[in-house]
């Protein structure tokens, strides 16, 4: 016993070229069987362009002297213009039939099954032997195949119809055995139905590798669905001459039913004991499918007009098993329909569409018949089920970002195409996996776990044949050809490292899945973009609204307070305590008021004034906003820590203004502090370099940061601190703008940190004095 992971053809080590069988030309063999005479004519005038050897038998001379002239002056018996008729009627590759021909050969009266087709230019007339004991027998194959139509309609399974298939098969033609035979993805064959007697051993459940029945030999299969070798120890019949006289090129017989057949493929069935065989081709969806063949122990010939039935038996099948196949991948597309609601319901139900897909991993599973499934994006890991690793899933979604991929990757044996992935193939030897986003990275992956199994064969299928014996030599001094292997003994395999197949309905289900992502997601985007534009307008008129009040608002609260303190400086004398206390409170209330406003309009002018970037030299800003703050530090004991900042690009009018902002705030809420402690300072960032600013003042709740940068927002009362609560938001609003980001940390009475980012910075970003 062995362990391989691939179940697939194989090429033994004999040192032999294995090839050869697959180049062998076996439509074009220069022969016949013994059992018929080929005759290949001008289609225009009858003219003999080849016949085979043995064709004295019906022209009444030899071959070669009979070459070159008419056919229908040769062919002699009343069946002579019956089978000029047939040739009239043959204008293609498709077969022409004329039963039970009689033709007068040599001294008596034969009956001949005539079978015409186009081979290129030639016509072929084949004229096989007829057995005049069966025209009078055929009821019973014609009972048989009635009933067989009959049973048919009470089938609804490939396996049940493969058995009375081979059952219907042998009671026709009376061979020893009769399998059906299926092909496989790599074109191994496995048995799944026999009928036989005990002349023969049964080679039910067993595997054949693709080498038993090579490419151009499936080829023929597709192209002439019934072949018949009545005796595998026949002498082939050559055709004469061996090449068209018109073309130079041997004659095609890929149509043939005379066709004679390969020394290989007769010393292939001598080992496994048939003496006589025939096959009819099942083809599904206009590909080969499978075999109906047929063995005997023996020679046998079956009679042409049974071998029609059989060919019928065989169209019957394979209608059959199209309606079955199709019927049972209907049902369970209509079932992963149902599943694919379901996850698209719960993809609707949520804000995010990830979110409903996390919430249903029941129906992701069920969608593929997985066992496990992964969501993978740029932030997160969704495992599911039975998985590998999110560091392995990591892997498997860096690998699939390499690969030449359309929308969906299937593969039942991952570790035969990702290397590492034998580590985890008891999870994930099958991966099917779909790309939500490739720019993004983001996929979601299904997994079926390793399926160890124990694979029956016809024979080792590491040794499909073997080399030539030393000295042997093949005719004309040719190299001696091939021998294939001479035991069919049961030979087991264990096969590793696999899954089940994914089913292709299962590949469209997560296809359709992936579309409907896509279509979530783009509908998100365009709402999302016409959000973004109504906000932009908004925006815009919002600034503009805030704009035209703050400015017309500035007038009149600079003339209640000139006129306060006129009246407070002329009048105040005739006023009253208490008069001159309200004088006072209106000046207060007015200048603040306008403070606000002006700084409400600055806010606006924010979002309106186009940015200048220049180099900006940080420290050099600081130096500048530390002076403009003097009045506000008078009288303060502070200790400023200002490291070296570096150079930006930024526009310098808003900068300062932030950076003087952010300074004015930490004076402030630092002023219970004796000395207050001011940092300025640089980190270097992912994006780049991160600047903050940070005091030892009173700080803030964490609880509450959110509330920082917004407009009007506030944590301690104005009778505290004064302000308009417009500082910080002035901050974010010039950060943004630059392409960066701004943000806090702080702590109830131990000081608070307000960091920002700008991402664009110039040359080689050197940090220093300047």
């Amino acid at each position: 016993m062995s362990e391989t992971p691939d179940s697939g053809s194989r090429a033994p080590d004999t040192g032999a070229d294995l090839t050869a069988c697959e180049r062998e030309p076996i439509h074009i063999p220069g022969s016949i069987q013994p059992y018929g005479v080929l005759l290949a004519l001008d289609p225009a005038d009858g003219r003999l362009l080849q016949a085979s050897a043995n064709a004295l038998d019906v022209l009444g001379v030899e071959a070669a002297s009979a070459v070159g002239r008419t056919v229908w002056d040769l062919l002699r018996g009343r069946g002579a213009a019956t089978l000029r008729a047939l040739a009239a009627r043959t204008t293609g590759p498709a077969a022409q039939v004329a039963p039970a021909v009689e033709l007068t050969a040599g001294d008596g009266r034969r009956l001949f099954d005539a079978v015409a087709h186009r081979s290129g230019g030639t016509l072929v007339l084949e004229l096989e032997i007829a057995d005049e004991a069966w025209p009078g027998q055929l009821d019973q194959p014609y009972a048989v195949l009635r009933d067989f139509v009959e049973a048919l309609q009470r089938v609804d399974r490939v396996d049940r119809l493969a058995e009375l298939t081979a059952r219907e098969v042998r009671a026709v033609t009376g061979f020893d055995r009769v399998m059906i035979y299926r092909f496989d993805a790599a074109w191994n064959g496995t048995v799944i139905a026999e009928d036989r007697n005990d002349a023969l051993p049964s080679y039910l459940d067993l595997r054949f590798p693709a080498s038993d029945i090579p490419a151009q030999a499936r080829r023929l299969y597709e192209r002439n669905r019934l072949r018949l070798i009545a005796d595998a120890g026949y002498r082939p019949v050559p055709i004469v001459p061996a090449a068209n006289p018109d073309t130079g090129e041997p004659l095609d017989l890929g149509g043939s039913v005379l066709r004679s057949v390969s020394p290989v493929h007769l010393e292939y069935m001598r080992n496994m004991g048939t003496a006589s065989s025939m096959s009819v081709s099942v083809l599904h969806e206009g590909r080969l499918w499978g075999l109906i063949s047929c063995h005997n122990a023996v020679a046998r010939r079956v009679p042409y007009p049974v071998r029609q039935v059989c060919d019928f038996l065989g169209t019957v099948f394979s209608l059959q098993l199209t309606m079955i196949e199709r019927a049972a991948d209907a049902e369970y597309r209509m079932e992963l329909r149902r599943v694919q609601s379901a996850l698209l319901a719960a993809m609707a139900a949520e804000d995010q569409y990830l979110d409903g897909l996390k919430s249903s991993a029941g129906p992701l599973m069920a969608l593929t018949a997985s066992r496990g499934a992964a969501l993978v994006t740029r932030d997160e890991c969704v495992l599911m089920g039975t998985t590998p690793t999110e560091a392995q899933v990591r892997a498997i979604v860096d690998w699939l970002s390499y690969q030449p991929l359309d929308d969906v990757f299937s593969t039942d044996a991952l570790s035969t195409v990702m290397p590492g992935a034998d580590a985890f193939t008891d999870v994930a030897s099958g991966l099917l996996a779909i790309s939500i986003s490739r720019f993004q990275n983001s996929f979601l992956l299904w997994f079926r776990p390793e399926v160890v199994q124990t694979v029956k064969w016809g024979g080792d299928p590491n040794k499909p044949a073997t080399a030539p014996a030393e000295g042997e030599s093949g005719a004309d001094g040719e190299p001696a050809r091939l021998h294939p292997r001479k035991s069919f003994e049961t030979w087991k395999e264990t096969v590793r490292l696999r899954s089940p197949p994914w089913h292709p309905a299962e590949l469209d289900a997560a296809r359709e899945l992936r579309a409907a992502v896509v279509e979530v997601v783009l509908r998100k985007a365009e709402e999302l973009a016409a959000l973004a534009e109504e906000l932009q307008r908004s925006n815009k008129e919002l600034e503009a609204f805030s704009y035209s009040v703050s400015h017309d608002l500035r007038a009149p609260f600079r003339h209640i307070v000139g006129y306060a303190e006129l009246l407070k400086d002329r009048e105040g004398a005739n006023l009253s305590e208490r008069g001159r206390r309200y004088v006072e409170t209106i000046i207060e209330s007015a200048f603040g008021a306008g403070t606000l406003v002006d700084n409400l309009l600055s806010f606006s002018q924010m979002g309106r004034a186009s940015l200048t970037p220049v180099p900006v030299g940080m420290n050099q800003l600081v130096r500048e906003a530390r002076y403009r703050l003097e009045p506000e530090t008078a009288g303060r004991r502070i200790e400023w820590r200002v490291h070296a900042l570096g150079t930006v690009r930024a526009d310098p009018v808003f900068l300062r203004q932030a950076v003087q902002n952010l300074l004015s705030n930490a004076i402030k809420y630092s002023r219970g502090r004796d000395p207050a402690v001011i940092e300025i300072g640089r980190e270097d960032g992912e994006a780049g370099p991160v600047f903050f600013v940070r005091d030892n003042g009173i700080g803030f709740d964490m609880a509450y940061v959110h509330k920082l940068f917004g407009v009007f927002q506030r944590l301690h009362r104005m009778e505290e601190y004064e302000g308009t609560g417009i500082g910080l938001a002035n901050v974010r609003r010039i950060v943004e703008r630059h392409g960066g980001r701004a943000w806090a940390v702080g702590e109830l009475g131990r000081g608070a940190t307000f960091y920002f980012t700008l991402p664009d910075l110039t040359g080689d970003h050197a940090v220093g004095k300047d």
